[in-house]
């Protein structure tokens, strides 16, 4: 039986991998992070990560669930009143904060590429669907809205990546609503 707080101790070293996680996958994508890097990253052994994650599969969809739960909280946060009329503003507002660390951006740009493996794909199918949800609820059950708002965010994370509000061209200052 293990010792008397064993087991908080594994969370915690489980939520740091994942932070850690989140920042290495950010770099390098799913295919291009290899666990010791990760392992390296919060001092511990690659087996010990293993013990943790079964495989890089699991962890890159347990990272992708905790910016899932980021990303909800942070819009949760900044969320007005629905029938206020400011509640897609400051939904906006959030996520542009959250894209802004570039670390969260990039991670998300990654997990979409790497859809394809089956535990990812689940995992980023989940954080859009409770990504819809929340921002569904935020604007008040407006369909449209949501749409609008997910197409406004893609574009934004263009602008973002691509460093276009430094960039002093037409086309540059269209897409990142200069």
């Amino acid at each position: 039986m293990p010792a008397a707080g064993a087991r908080a101790k594994s969370d915690e070293r489980r939520q740091a991998v994942v932070v850690a996680a989140v920042e290495c996958f950010a770099h390098k994508g799913f295919y291009g992070t290899a666990t010791h890097e990760i392992a390296q990253r919060v001092n511990i052994s690659q087996p010990y990560l293993y013990r943790l994650y079964p495989n890089k599969e699991a962890l890159f969809a347990s990272a992708v669930d905790h910016v899932s739960d980021v990303m909800t909280r942070t819009l949760i946060g900044h969320a007005e009143d629905p029938g206020s009329g400011g509640a897609q503003e400051a939904a906006r507002t959030a996520y542009a904060a959250l894209i802004s660390d570039r670390t969260i951006l990039r991670f998300l740009m990654h997990a979409n590429c790497a859809a394809e493996e089956p535990l990812v794909g689940d995992a980023v199918r989940r954080c859009y669907a409770k990504q819809v949800d929340t921002v569904h609820t935020l604007l008040g059950g407006d369909d449209a809205a949501v749409r609008a708002w997910f197409g406004a965010g893609m574009v934004d994370n263009v602008a973002i990546v691509l460093g276009l509000a430094d960039i002093d061209q037409p086309w540059a200052r269209v897409l990142s609503g200069r």
